[in-house]
């Protein structure tokens, strides 16, 4: 089938590919745009910072008008160039979340980070059943392609507003962060590994149950794996052999662990941002002084991914987004319906904090749902931005399938459009004025089992870069 996408790759001609490329003088037009680009994306961030508290929409926005979505004002080899810069910057962004994760609150709160995943999973597909296949008539594959776009959650997205919010509160040291982090995870796993399945629908159907099995089995392998082998392996030979100390030894294990990581997750079949974070939380494990990795992270790595690939990420969401095809009557009330029910299905996630005190806790329904109506909103409103990985599904739909319409690609379109706007904005506004009730509630700070407080913030920015 015929590539249909926005931004489509072109193969170079091979008969050029093995002349070197010439050295030429950058021409001055295309210099002072670059420079233009760079400076309105931070321009963008503290706008969208001081009017929405969700700086991602500002970089977002210049992404759409500097790319082919509006003006196509950078030549399309850049833009290719910057989303996959992007994708770094993502991967840059969950190691350095999964780096500052309580891996006791992991491991606590498990079984509810599932049954929070499974619920912002079937809640979306099941309400796009609803609306699109019963309200709107589209096929049922159509329909099931749509609402795996928005079952997913941007954990990129949601580790950057957590981090940017508040500096009051670590939320990495809150139960309901901890909630948050691993339902968003699970998510983006389950919503790639759809993606991978949507991929290969014109396929033959007798190899349909291994490509649904394969990235679910080698997820789950990798995340049993990793933990037991960390524990009984790889921690107890590190702290034997005793690595060199040191930043730069820090940075080539790193690095190294990272890379390991990746080519692991991408030969097994499952998600390269789930290699990622599995990756930040081994090393986090390794550490035999508190926040080793952190430190270093934050001394060589925090300020380019912040200032330069962070933003570049953002941008090239907007560089994928359709907007002129958006704007017409029927596309956006199609859309905004759509949008108001995929925010209902995300936010139907917090409603596990209220239920898991009523089954744990003994008392009047009043005493056991006490203090839970903020966490429950911030689980919520946190996992309702679906970003990239909403955006790469309904793409791979539309351009590797024959069953999504250009109709059903709009108005799945705008309800990502509207959920990675609304998530974020309503985030951070709560946040801003109920970050501290949040974090002294019982889903807030957790103390360490030593009864420790957690010194390592999911803003990496709070840890001092000179020490260590």
């Amino acid at each position: 089938m015929s590539d249909r996408g926005f931004l489509t790759y072109r193969e170079p001609d091979s008969s050029s590919t093995s002349a070197p490329i010439p050295r030429l003088t950058t021409k001055v037009v295309q210099l002072l745009v670059l420079i233009s680009f760079f400076v309105l994306l931070n321009v963008g961030e503290w706008l969208a910072s001081k009017a929405f508290r969700a700086g991602l929409i500002g970089q977002i926005v210049v992404g759409l008008v500097y790319g082919r979505p509006l003006a196509n004002i950078l030549d399309i080899a850049w833009q290719h160039t910057f989303i996959a810069l992007g994708y770094l910057g993502l991967v840059l962004i969950i190691v350095e979340g999964s780096l500052a994760v309580r891996l006791d609150l992991l491991k606590a709160n498990f079984v509810l980070s599932v049954f929070a995943a499974c619920i912002g999973i079937l809640a979306p597909i099941g309400l796009s059943f609803l609306a699109l296949y019963l309200g709107f008539g589209y096929g049922a594959v159509e329909t099931f392609i749509c609402g795996a776009a928005l079952s997913s959650t941007s954990i990129g997205t949601t580790f950057v507003v957590l981090g940017q919010a508040s500096s009051a509160v670590a939320f990495a040291d809150t139960k309901v962060g901890s909630v948050l982090i691993s339902a968003a995870v699970f998510d983006d796993v389950a919503g790639l590994a759809m993606a991978s399945v949507i991929e290969q629908l014109s396929d033959d159907a007798g190899r349909l149950g291994w490509l649904i099995g394969r990235p679910i089995l080698a997820s789950v392998l990798m995340a049993a794996l990793t933990p037991l082998l960390t524990k009984f392996a790889f921690a107890p030979l590190f702290r034997h052999l005793e690595p060199p100390r040191g930043h730069w030894a820090n940075m080539s294990l790193m690095v190294g662990v990272l890379c390991a990581f990746l080519a692991i997750a991408a030969y097994a079949g499952t998600s390269l941002l789930f290699g990622a974070f599995l990756a930040g939380t081994f090393l986090a494990y390794l550490e035999n002084e508190p926040g080793r990795f952190m430190k270093t992270y934050a001394k060589y790595v925090l300020d380019v991914q912040q200032y330069l690939m962070q933003p570049i990420f953002f941008a090239s969401i907007g560089f994928a987004i359709p907007f002129k095809s958006l704007w017409s009557g029927r596309a956006v009330w199609r859309g905004v319906v759509y949008a108001l029910l995929m925010v209902i299905g995300k936010v139907l996630v917090g409603t596990v904090i209220p239920l898991w005190d009523v089954l744990r806790h003994k008392g009047t329904l009043r005493e056991r749902t006490s203090g839970t109506l903020w966490p429950s909103v911030l689980l919520g409103g946190a996992m309702v931005a679906r970003g990239e990985i909403g955006l790469l599904i309904i793409q791979i739909g539309f351009n590797k399938t024959a069953y999504l319409s250009q109709d059903a690609l709009i108005t799945a379109i705008w309800a990502i459009l509207l959920n990675t706007v609304i998530g974020p904005v309503a985030v951070g506004f709560l946040v801003k004025y109920k970050a501290q009730e949040i974090g002294t509630s019982q889903w807030g700070i957790q103390k360490h089992g030593s009864g420790e407080q957690s010194e390592v913030s999911v803003n990496a920015s709070n840890v001092e870069a000179g020490n260590g």
